[in-house]
This record gives C-alpha cells, structure tokens and sequence, in this order.
C-alpha cells in the first residue's frame, strides 16, 4: 500500500461517527446527490431492519470531504459482513463529493474498500458518475463491472422547455387524453397514500407474473419479500416531505400510482404501480409523470431520474418518450469469494426453467 500522504482518498471515520450535520452538508452542496444518499434515506433503510449504517467519509489531499454511504448486512449465525452502497432495491449509492467524483477519488475509495474485511461490497453509484468509476475500476483484478442502464431527465430550462423540446408529441397527446378523460390526480407527502400504493403494487406483481411466464406463488413472494409494505411506511416517515406518492384516480378508483423521492437538485423516481385495466386506456401513467414532472422543475430540481431500467425494451421506451436518455453505468463488486458468476449462472438455469421473459 502506499504512504497514508500518497492516498488520493483518506479514511476519517465510519458509520455512526460521522456527523449528521456534515452529511446533510455534504448532500446539500453536492449537485448531483440523489435522495437516496441522504441521511434520512440511510434512516429509513437501517430502520427497515437487517442493515446496519457503515457508511465511509473520506478526504482527499486538497482537504476536501467526500462521503460513501455504504450499509453492513450481518446475519445471526455470524461470519463476514457484506456492504452494499445499496442493497438491491434501496436505488444509488456511490460517493457524495460536492468537489466531483473524480477518477483519483474513486480509486482511492476502491483501495480502502478493497481492504476491508467484508465478504463482499456491493457498489451501485449514481449513474451519472459512471465515466469516473470505470476508470478506477479499469484493470483491477478483484472487482467485478456488471454493466447497468438508467434513464436521466434534464430538466434544465424549466417545464416549459422540457414540455415542448424534450417529451415526444405522442406524450402530449396522451397526457391531453388523460385530462379530457377525466383522470383526477393527487399528490401527498404525509404517508397517507401508501395503502393505495402498495394495493396497486400488488396487483402488478400478478401481472408481471402473467406477462413473465413467472408462477404466481413465487412472483408474489419476491415482490413482497423485496418490497413489503412496512418499507413504504418507513420510507413515508422517515423521508417526510421528500418522499411523494401521486395517485391516478379513474371513476374513483385507484388506477396508478408512482412515489418519488426529492431532495436538493435531484427528483428520483423510485417505484411505479397499477391496475392496468384502468390505467392503460386513459393513459394515466403519462399524465402522472408528467405533473411529477412539472413539480420536480417548479422545485428548482435540475433532473428527474427514471431509475434502472436493464435490458428492458419496454421501460426504456416508456422512460425515452418524457426526453429521459439512457445512461450506461456498472455496478462494482468486490468478493474474497467470486460467487456473483455462479448466482447469475443460477439465476438464469431457474429462469430457462420455468420459461421465465423479461416484459417488462
């Protein structure tokens, strides 16, 4: 190892030590931090249970701060924790750096990272950060690159501009149909939605199990398993006015629902649901992105994050027809014991198994 001096990155301290009044600093002045680096994020996923906060501040030789919000995973037979910056699920992680996440920075933060103790770490950076991470990441024989895609709004120029230059005519179309249509819509930020949500979250489990060729029993346990509903009620409380969840209302009844997160710069949506039944003919999930939309631009947030979208055809199309544009990324992950192969080797036998699609 090199001289502490020589270090791009230095260690000071780790989870519960660093201070909450600097990380809240940190975010703050950090352009593009998500939500879901902030400390209440970290709150709510720590509150959520089986996570412990191990979060890392660095500095680097100019004397500048830079935070890497990172969870322990521990389990109750013991052994080697995992640390993941997120977990799957929880959205990105990766360095808040108000002075930029730079390639130097990264690689110094990969150095103390690949010296920990941990079994695996689990690295999912925000996207827009991809070109500094893979430069650091390039040639290291013990980190894995597992190539990723998201979709990113600029909302510079304000609704306006993003209105008429950036969101397709189609979409204008839809959204006019939905409002003609009569779809009422309403947004909260008090948790008070969270039932409607998460009923509607439901009934999308089942028809991603139709559509996937997935066996119900096991589409409705990974889904409630990954997304119960006391996750949404932490989320809500934790998050407060950063966490909101807009409702598609059609004849009364819930037909859609999205929950995005804001904070500072950044608006992040995170989850999307629906009765496809009564959402699909009105266009309802068009005309609620677009008012989470205009919102996230009246709130001075200079992008709208669409969140993963993998290899799917669909949700790349749904996210390009707002001006979202695709961002190629990785994830990073370190392990004393490769085994990311070998689960995604299964992964993919369980699929071919039971005739498994992607359609979403």
């Amino acid at each position: 190892m090199t001289a502490t001096a020589d270090r791009p990155a230095q260690r000071l301290a780790s989870g519960r030590e660093i201070s909450r009044s600097l990380w809240h600093e940190l975010h703050r002045a950090d352009p593009y931090a998500l939500p879901t680096q902030s400390p209440e994020w970290m709150d709510a996923l720590t509150h959520s249970g089986g996570y412990q906060d191990a979060g890392r501040l660095y500095t680097n030789q100019q004397g500048t701060h830079a935070l890497l919000p990172l969870v322990r995973r521990t389990y109750p037979t013991g052994g080697p924790a995992i640390l993941q910056s997120m977990p799957s699920s929880w959205g990105f992680g990766g360095l808040i750096a108000p002075s930029g996440v730079t390639p130097e920075l990264v690689s110094g933060v990969l150095d103390d990272l690949e010296h920990s103790s941990a079994l695996r770490v689990r690295i999912r950076p925000n996207p827009v950060h991809a070109a500094a991470w893979e430069e650091a990441a390039a040639g290291r024989a013990g980190v894995t690159a597992i190539p990723a895609r998201a979709h990113v709004l600029d909302l510079e120029g304000g609704f306006e501009k993003v209105w008429t230059e950036r969101m397709a005519g189609s979409t204008r179309t839809s959204v006019r149909r939905a409002e003609k249509r009569g779809v009422v819509v309403e947004t909260d930020d008090t948790g008070r939605f969270v039932p409607v949500f998460y009923e509607l979250l439901l009934r999308s489990f089942d028809r991603w199990a139709r559509a996937q060729h997935e066996p119900l029993w096991l589409a409705r346990f990974r889904g409630r398993h990954r997304d119960p509903r006391t996750k949404f009620r932490v989320i809500a409380e934790r998050m407060g006015p950063r966490c909101r969840i807009t409702v598609a209302w059609v004849e009364g009844r819930p037909a859609a629902a999205i929950l995005v997160l804001r904070d500072g710069a950044n608006a992040h949506y995170t989850r999307g649901a629906m009765d496809k039944e009564l959402a699909a003919p009105v266009r309802a999930n068009v005309l609620l992105h677009r008012i989470a939309i205009e919102d996230a631009c009246r709130s001075g947030c200079r992008t709208y994050h669409m969140g993963e979208s993998g290899s799917s055809h669909t949700l790349s199309r749904f996210k390009a027809q707002f001006g979202a544009v695709p961002v190629d990324y990785a994830e990073y992950w370190i392990e004393r014991v490769p085994v990311h192969r070998a689960d995604r080797a299964l992964r993919g036998y369980v699929k071919r198994a039971i005739g498994f699609v992607d359609a979403r």
